[in-house]
Parts: structure tokens; C-alpha cells; sequence
């Protein structure tokens, strides 16, 4: 058993090079990339605990055990601004070395759809190197009177209290669902990530939550056992004719949409319903991403997707991905780059309905 999960550095380097063959990669520019002795920083903009440190410290060893050289992966957390400012920081000092690389997850991506004044940041001008679709699910303090989710009717009326990344962030989507759903939630900003939420629900700060799949195998299922927080829904995933189904991560729990006709007794439909399915489509298929900066030569991407797919061929990986991160797969490659599309890409129409409605019901101006 040691012997399988304990790969030499030479059959690892061996693993990546026929990966990187399989993607049509040729030897001459693999050969060129080199990171021996040295140490890639992984940059996550949010805080300690949530799911993007959570997602990037699992693939962290993995990397650096498929990288050329075997450097040392370090995740370095940079929260601030909804995850802005970290993410502005790898914009004005990444160097195109491939010793920085950049984890975004839909937080990063909603500021730069709506404009957001905080963004210094252009993604296309980014190499993407891999992608992670994820989910997510919705709790609730037993506080509320709520034992299971078919009792979601009992939070109608109830006062509900969410903490907040901010509203161009990934919490847009429970600020919109919520808002369908006919809640009476108040929004608390400026936390730095999903971590910090879950700790303000585990103090009693706030009574409703949801942490992205990782974060919520890893920090709330043990809350869930304990008693101390109680499932409502999933947010889904989209089925192959982009309709939202349950998450196969999580089976036994209604999806967001068959919570809302829990909720109300029928369908969700409409220009609200539209605007959703917007913005969870932008940020859950395609909500994890990793980034070299701009001017990063092909080579080093090139590294960077055969590490990451062997790294998906390693024993280790294959035991406790799922486990850690969910159903979900991680892409390279030409599937990388249609999620990269799918993720910061949304209708002028559906951005205007969303930005006019922030104004007007939560005072957060951006423009445009």
C-alpha cells in the first residue's frame, strides 16, 4: 500500500509528462519549466476556514508534488473587500514566473460583472490554468423553530440575520434568493469570507448560512450532527439542459428550487427568477478558478494543467477528493476555458436589473 501512495519524485514528474502529452504538449516545452528549490504562492482573497482556503489547501501538496522541480506550494490568504483586494494585489505584483498563482471563486467574479469601483482587476488578460465547479448549502439555527427542510415555511416572518461578504460578492446569490423566497433577511457586510460567517453562526450572531461544498463537509456537517445547525437546501446544479436539479454531493437535500415550491407552492419564474439563475450560473459551474497573471509564457501554463491533471490521477486525490470537495471535477484545458466564459460572462440586461436593484433596495451604487 505504501508503495502505490508514495510515488517517487521521478515517477511523478513521469505521470505529469505523459498527461502533458496527452494534451498535446511537446517535450521541448515541457522540458524548458523548471521550479526545483523554489516555492509557488498561492493567493486565496479570503480569510482562513471558508471554501475557496479550504479547496486551495487540499490541491496545494498535490500541485507541488506534480509541478516540474517539486517546488514548495504555499496558500497564502489575502482578504478584504469581498475579495478584491487580494485580487488586486496579484493584478499589480504577480510576476509572469509562474511562482504566484491566483485562486478565484464567484465572490471575485461578481465585482467584475457589476462594475464594481474596487476592481483593478481584468480577467482576460489571465491564463487559466484550472477550474472547479463547486456547490453550496443553506443552514439554519434550530433557534428558528426548524427541524428538517420541509419546515422552511417556519422561517416566513421569522427576523433573519446573514452575514455577508457584501453584495457583489458571492452572496448575491442567497441576497437574491432569499429576496425570491420572500425572507425578511438582513444582509450584516463586511465580513472577509464564508469562514467568517460560519463563525458568526457558530457564536449566534446570525441564524441563517450557507458555505460553499468544501467548507460545508469540512466545517458544518459536524454543527449538522451536533445539532447545532439544520440543512434547508442545496443550491443545485445545472442539468444538461440548464436546469437547476439537485447536487449530487448532497442527494437528500431539495435543491433551491424545489425549496421555493416547498416555500410557496409553485415554480420560480420571472425577470427575478432570470436574474438568479444569472448569477448562480456565473458563480457555481465555474466558481473556483486558478490564474497565472498576464504575459505568463504557455510553457509554464502548459505545466501548471498537465500538474493539475495528474494531479487528479494520484491515489490520494482519488480517496479523499470527493470526500473534501464534493462531486465535482476539476478541468483543464478546453473545458477550463468554457467555464472561464460561463463565469464572467452576463447579459447587459440582466447586469442592469441587478445593479438598479442593489441601489435601490441596499443603497450599494456601482455605476454603469
Amino acid at each position: 500500500m505504501t508503495g502505490i501512495m508514495t510515488m517517487t519524485r521521478r515517477g511523478a514528474l513521469g505521470l505529469a509528462l505523459a498527461t502533458a502529452a496527452s494534451l498535446g504538449l511537446t517535450g521541448a516545452a515541457k522540458a524548458e519549466v523548471n521550479f526545483a528549490g523554489q516555492t509557488v504562492e498561492w493567493i486565496i482573497p479570503f480569510s482562513a476556514g471558508g471554501g475557496s482556503d479550504t479547496w486551495a489547501r487540499f490541491n496545494a501538496p498535490l500541485l507541488q508534488k506534480y509541478l516540474p522541480g517539486n517546488p514548495t506550494v504555499v496558500v497564502v490568504n489575502e482578504p478584504g473587500g469581498g475579495s478584491t483586494k487580494g485580487t488586486n494585489l496579484f493584478t499589480a505584483r504577480a510576476k509572469p514566473d509562474g511562482l504566484t498563482i491566483l485562486g478565484t471563486s464567484g465572490s471575485t467574479q461578481f465585482p467584475y460583472l457589476l462594475g464594481d469601483p474596487r476592481v483593478r482587476y481584468e480577467y482576460q488578460d489571465w491564463k487559466i490554468a484550472m477550474a472547479a465547479p463547486t456547490g453550496g448549502v443553506v443552514y439554519t439555527s434550530p433557534s428558528t423553530g426548524v427541524t428538517n427542510p420541509q419546515e422552511i415555511g417556519k422561517l416566513a416572518g421569522q427576523k433573519l440575520v446573514y452575514a455577508s461578504q457584501g453584495a457583489t460578492s458571492l452572496d448575491l446569490v442567497p441576497l437574491l434568493g432569499f429576496k425570491m423566497m420572500g425572507f425578511d433577511v438582513q444582509h450584516v457586510f463586511g465580513f472577509k469570507g464564508r469562514g467568517d460567517g460560519r463563525l458568526a453562526f457558530e457564536r449566534g450572531e446570525v441564524n441563517i448560512d450557507y458555505q460553499t461544498s468544501s467548507a460545508y463537509l469540512k466545517n458544518v456537517t459536524p454543527l449538522v450532527e451536533a445539532g447545532t445547525a439544520v440543512p434547508l437546501f442545496s443550491w443545485g446544479v445545472l442539468d444538461d439542459d440548464g436546469n437547476v436539479v439537485r447536487d449530487p454531493t448532497f442527494p437528500d437535500l431539495p435543491s433551491y428550487v424545489e425549496a421555493y415550491e416547498t416555500l410557496t407552492g409553485k415554480a420560480p419564474s420571472g425577470p427575478d427568477f432570470d436574474a438568479y439563475v444569472a448569477f448562480f450560473t456565473a458563480g457555481f459551474p465555474a466558481q473556483k478558478m486558478v490564474f497565472l497573471p498576464q504575459g505568463t509564457d504557455d510553457a509554464i501554463v502548459d505545466a501548471y494543467q498537465a500538474a493539475f491533471e495528474a494531479m487528479k490521477a494520484d491515489p490520494e486525490y482519488i480517496e479523499k477528493s470527493k470526500k473534501i470537495l464534493g462531486s465535482y471535477g476539476q478541468v483543464t484545458g478546453r473545458l477550463a476555458n468554457a467555464l472561464f466564459k460561463k463565469g464572467t460572462t452576463i447579459s447587459p440586461e440582466l447586469r442592469k436589473q441587478v445593479v438598479d436593484m442593489l441601489e435601490a433596495g441596499y443603497g450599494v451604487k456601482l455605476g454603469g
